[in-house]
């Protein structure tokens, strides 16, 4: 059995806002050409399979009939609705945006079926992970919301619970919403805090509703932060609350825009933290989930010297083939990088030396501004799960 499946279709870099758009298909061009330039689809633990189209059925579990119509308008007609936030700064019209949006979804759904049902143990949408948008409107480059729907589809299946991790430098907002009163769901946000970037939401207080209270979680840390003051946030607060829940199926974000190169958010979190968050998810998997994990893209702006590094790997991790530290890229990938792109791209995965990070568990420091923040996370939502928030 295949211990992992990439879902890619080159039709996904038809999902393009334009010239100048931030989300430029690039970044995807780009993290495909290095898995192969890396030999990953070679991996006797990794399958690459073909994304289809979600049907209008799968995008109605968590979209209304009234935006699908719109959107199929500005598919065809390029007729704009703000009201729906469809032809706005964010998210420009552009012909087909339907079938490549849809697109998205159908990678993502696909391989949660396929990891309910044991097909595999792993499954990898770096086209995926759009999760801003909202059940009646796209929102911050995102059209149809396909971790919702992977996550809709698992609850169909059987799943009992279902905690979604979103390490993107921007809150999860869509996901939390789509299952705000399910208590079913966990999902768990490390973001910039909402007051200082989009979409200005996320924060400790917001937990939930009714049942589900406890179950949305939003770590809102303060601009700056770097890759260990992140890592000590995510291990605060991550496993316990996963923990806590026991899920079925771990549903991960790794939108990799937390980057300090990245021109959208106001963090510093460098590749290597990024990818041993990679690791610590993948491990939460083979605890909790009998090894039942979906890891998906997202955000990330850098498109030469982050995106494909921190992607790949994701790839790599999920295949059970993790790319080694500080490693030299291909020679080859490298050139086309700055062909394409004209910047010059990283000459190594990151770097050889381990992140330096402090667990929580060795104390926290109130004068810290990221320690207050995790804090609060804690105090807000632990006693609402049965945990101590000033112990582990």
């Amino acid at each position: 059995m295949h211990r992992a499946r990439l879902a890619w279709s080159p039709e996904l870099l038809e999902y393009d806002f334009g010239p100048g758009h931030p989300m430029s298909p690039v970044r995807l061009d780009l993290t495909m050409r290095l898995i192969r330039a890396l030999g990953l689809p070679d991996l006797p633990t990794l399958e690459v399979v073909a994304a289809e189209p979600a049907s209008d059925a799968t995008l109605r579990t968590v979209h209304d009939d009234v935006y699908l119509a719109a959107v199929a308008r500005a598919s065809t007609a390029l007729e704009p609705d703000p009201l729906r936030g469809l032809g706005t700064e964010d998210d420009p019209l552009f012909p087909g945006m339907h079938d490549s949006a849809a697109r998205q979804v159908g990678g993502s759904v696909s391989l949660a079926e396929a990891v309910w049902r044991g097909e595999i143990d792993h499954g990898v949408n770096v086209a995926g992970g759009m999760h801003h948008a909202q059940r009646g409107a796209a929102s911050g480059f995102c059209v149809y919301n396909d971790a919702a729907a992977a996550i809709q589809r698992l609850l169909d299946l059987g799943a009992d619970r279902v905690a979604y991790i979103d390490l993107d430098a921007h809150h999860g907002d869509g996901v939390e919403a789509a299952f705000w009163e399910d208590p079913r769901v966990l999902t768990v946000s490390v973001h910039q805090d909402g007051r200082t970037l989009f979409p200005g939401t996320g924060y400790p207080g917001d937990v939930g509703a009714g049942r589900a209270e406890g179950t949305a979680v939003n770590v809102s840390l303060p601009p700056g932060t770097h890759g260990a003051e992140w890592l000590r946030a995510v291990d605060a607060v991550v496993p316990a609350v996963v923990r806590e829940h026991r899920p079925d199926v771990i549903v991960s974000q790794h939108g990799c825009d937390a980057h300090g190169n990245d021109p959208l958010s106001h963090l510093d979190v460098g590749v290597d933290a990024q990818r041993t968050a990679q690791v610590w998810v993948h491990a939460l998997a083979h605890e909790l989930s009998g090894g039942r994990w979906l890891a998906l893209g997202g955000g990330g702006y850098a498109v030469v010297d982050v995106v494909p590094l921190v992607w790949a790997s994701l790839v790599a991790e999920a295949a059970h083939a993790p790319l080694a530290a500080g490693m030299p890229l291909p020679a080859d990938w490298r050139a086309v990088a700055l062909e394409v792109s004209e910047i010059e791209p990283a000459r190594t995965l990151g770097s050889a030396e381990p992140v330096a990070w402090r667990p929580w568990k060795d104390g926290w420091d109130p004068a810290d501004p990221v320690d207050r923040a995790v804090q609060a996370t804690r105090k807000a939502v632990f006693p609402l799960l049965g945990l101590d928030p000033h112990h582990d």
